[in-house]
């Protein structure tokens, strides 16, 4: 299987994994205000929707760590 996901389509990457799509999609999308800053706590201080409620249009903020 293969991801892609691109932010503000400045950057992209890809990668082969055994996690299923629905599941990646879950955690990088659904559950990415709570995964982020746990596995990345050095880059990623703070992630969370701050406009809408998670659907189409939904404004997400991360604050990156200072340093």
């Amino acid at each position: 299987m293969r991801a892609t996901w691109r932010v503000e389509e400045v950057s992209s990457a890809e990668t082969t994994t055994v996690i299923s799509p629905a599941r990646l999609f879950k955690a990088f999308i659904l559950d990415a205000d709570n995964l982020i800053p746990k596995i990345a706590p050095q880059a990623i201080k703070s992630a969370g929707i701050i406009e809408e409620n998670g659907g189409p249009g939904t404004i997400k903020k991360i604050t990156f760590c200072e340093g």
